[in-house]
């Protein structure tokens, strides 16, 4: 699962012509350092460059249309903007979401609690269900903190939401960009719990 991702990731930049240092961000250079799978030559990535080459849209909740096709510079925005933007949420599409089985990753700010709300698809089979659940019962912090969580069977994935506000590290100070690198670290070490459990 997780492993064989990172190991993947890892063989592409040993195949690299030889360019120094091989660059890691931190979630994946830790597990790779703990479970010996290491390059000779290897540093921490700045978290910030993660989703620089992403897709991004944001996008009317109604309608689900378009608004505007945004570059990686507004994931500096506040993560408040979309308290601003009710109506709006942001849908990102990136090849990082691939190594946590994440399909494309939607944020928005919720009209009635006032939350932020995180969408996606989690491409993890039905069996499962246990440990998903478990994880997130023991993860998502507060006797507010919610999920939905639905196994879809035409598409073999699961439909996943949570509150983004539960998660260790959520600060509503904190940028659209570093809103995504909490979500990412909290689905990696998902995919890390299952894995070793």
């Amino acid at each position: 699962m997780l492993k064989e991702h990172i190991k993947q990731f890892i063989s592409a930049l040993e195949s690299e012509p030889e360019s120094g240092t091989a660059q890691l961000f931190k979630e994946e250079k830790e597990y790779a350092e703990k479970h010996g799978l290491t390059l000779s030559n290897l540093a921490e990535e700045d978290a910030k460059l993660r989703f620089a080459d992403s897709y991004i849209e944001r996008c009317d909740k109604e309608t689900e249309n378009m608004i505007r096709n945004e570059e990686s510079d507004f994931l500096e925005q506040p993560l408040v903007f979309l308290k601003k933007r009710k109506n709006e949420f942001i849908y990102l599409e990136s090849k990082w979401f691939d190594i946590v089985h994440a399909e494309s990753v939607s944020l928005e700010a919720d009209d009635v609690f006032g939350t932020y709300d995180v969408m996606l698809g989690l491409k993890l089979q039905k069996k499962y269900d246990n440990k998903i659940r478990e994880f997130l019962n023991s993860h998502l912090h507060s006797d507010e903190a919610t999920f939905d969580l639905m196994f879809n069977s035409q598409e073999g994935m699961w439909d996943f939401n949570f509150a983004l506000n539960y998660v260790d590290g959520f600060d509503e100070n904190m940028s659209i960009g570093e809103a995504y690198q909490l979500i990412y670290k909290f689905l990696f070490t998902l995919l890390e719990t299952i894995e070793t459990e």
